[in-house]
């Protein structure tokens, strides 16, 4: 009988290192994955966005609460120059300055007053848009106030203080009075015209009349414009030397003009609003949210009143 040997017993396997797992990926500094990179076209449209927003909300600041402080600020400058040369002797009495040198477009010549209205405005010289944004403006081609002829003096209806809003309700008889360096001209309201009503005769040489000039309409659409016509109660003062004739000036300074010379301000305040909206864009996705708004809002705000400012002087002057 053949007796079976029992199967040889290996030794055991020596056990190697135990496995080690890898070490998890570092967690991003924010606790969040980052953002992936924006592709040019949503970047493009983010950046549209921002300037769009910023065009209308400096737009309609500019024609309501900004504008009427603008105009606030822009006649208490005006009225302490216009008192300083006053009391100086030095307020110009013509088309130049008393240095012989032409009136530059802005600088005060009159203070109006229309106790009626309880109004108070310091006249600038010009009507462009831009002028008209400070307060009434004197149409160039016209003689100063207090002299021989047809002074016209023109200004907003609604929008930059509204300072000629309620010329439509001055009664006949009213009176209307004009400080400048040759004293106090003091006018009586005849009437008023629109559009298709007559002409009044021309003054006589030795007569002066004074025309002021709005438009007429619902608010911000203007339809038309408004005339008042008064006549000179007080002695007509001397008219220094002209050098711009009756009828000479462009057409921005005409009733309703548009001022053409603000394309460049808009060109360039509108380039640099766009490039301020890419670097808010680029700034959102490196930076991150709060901390981008946090600082270009201020800016963005800023750029879009100085831009929608430039686009209000294309707009009618007398708006």
């Amino acid at each position: 009988m053949t007796t079976l040997s029992p199967p040889p017993v290996l030794p055991p396997a020596e056990a190697g290192p135990p496995a080690v797992p890898p070490p998890p990926a570092p967690a991003p500094p924010s606790g969040r994955a980052p953002r992936p990179l924006a592709r040019p076209g949503p970047a493009l449209a983010g950046a549209a966005l921002c300037v769009l927003a910023a065009l209308l909300l400096g737009f309609a600041a500019n024609l309501t609460v900004v504008g009427h402080l603008q105009h606030a600020r822009d006649q208490q400058i005006a009225h302490d120059e216009l008192r300083r040369q006053l009391a100086l002797g030095t307020a110009p009495v013509g088309q130049r300055d008393f240095e012989g040198k032409p009136l530059a477009p802005g600088d005060p010549v009159a203070l109006l007053k229309i106790p009626a209205l309880g109004l108070s405005e310091v006249v600038g010289e010009g009507t462009t848009s831009s002028v008209l944004m400070s307060g009434p403006g004197h149409r160039r081609d016209t003689p100063m106030p207090g002299q021989a002829g047809t002074t016209v003096l023109m200004g907003r209806q609604w929008a930059y203080g509204s300072p000629f809003n309620d010329l439509h309700e001055l009664p006949v008889g009213a009176r209307v009075e004009l400080t400048t360096g040759q004293g106090k001209a003091v006018y009586a309201v005849t009437g008023l015209r629109r559009a298709g009503d007559d002409l009044p005769e021309p003054p006589a040489r030795s007569e002066g009349r004074l025309t002021l000039i709005t438009a007429s309409g619902g608010p911000y659409t203007p339809r038309g414009v408004l005339r008042v016509d008064a006549e000179l109660l007080t002695d007509v003062v001397p008219n220094p030397p002209r050098t711009l004739a009756s009828g000479w000036i462009a057409d921005s300074e005409q009733a309703l003009g548009t001022d053409d010379g603000a394309w460049l301000a808009v060109f360039l305040w509108s380039q640099a609003l766009l490039l301020a909206s890419l670097l808010t864009v680029a700034a959102y996705r490196f930076w991150g949210y709060w901390q981008t708004w946090i600082c270009a809002a201020p800016v963005l705000a800023a750029l879009g009143l100085a831009d929608s400012g430039a686009i209000s002087a294309l707009l009618p002057n007398l708006l």
